[in-house]
């Protein structure tokens, strides 16, 4: 069972410095980033990650079903919701909670990265 980050990554290039150090500064098994296409074809990360597609006006639903069903089942969670929208956050964490998965929220501080 390895570490997996699930990680929204919004428009705004102010919070991808912040993904792409939690990405590069940790061995996670799998990443897999959430973001529109715009989003896939500008942010550039050194590592292999996996991208769950979203359209800019996809309904919270079909976003939730969407994460669902990339969440994997035998593996340690860990999610960030530095980047993205509000919409993307909800969707990510109905999507944990449908499927009853624990998972640990990770952010960068002054200190490093850190757990929650």
């Amino acid at each position: 069972m390895g570490d997996v980050l699930l990680a929204t990554v919004g428009a705004g290039r102010g919070s991808w410095g912040h993904i792409a150090r939690l990405i590069n500064e940790r061995q996670w098994e799998r990443v897999i980033l959430i973001g529109t296409e715009w989003v896939k074809q500008n942010f550039k990360v050194d590592k292999e990650v996996e991208w769950l597609l979203v359209a800019s006006r996809s309904g919270f639903e079909g976003l939730k079903t969407a994460i669902l069903e990339r969440i994997p089942d035998n593996a340690n969670i860990f999610v960030s919701i530095a980047s993205g929208t509000g919409r993307e956050h909800a969707a990510l964490l109905a999507a944990l909670k449908e499927k009853q998965k624990d998972y640990k929220i990770v952010l960068l501080t002054k200190n490093g990265i850190t757990e929650i």
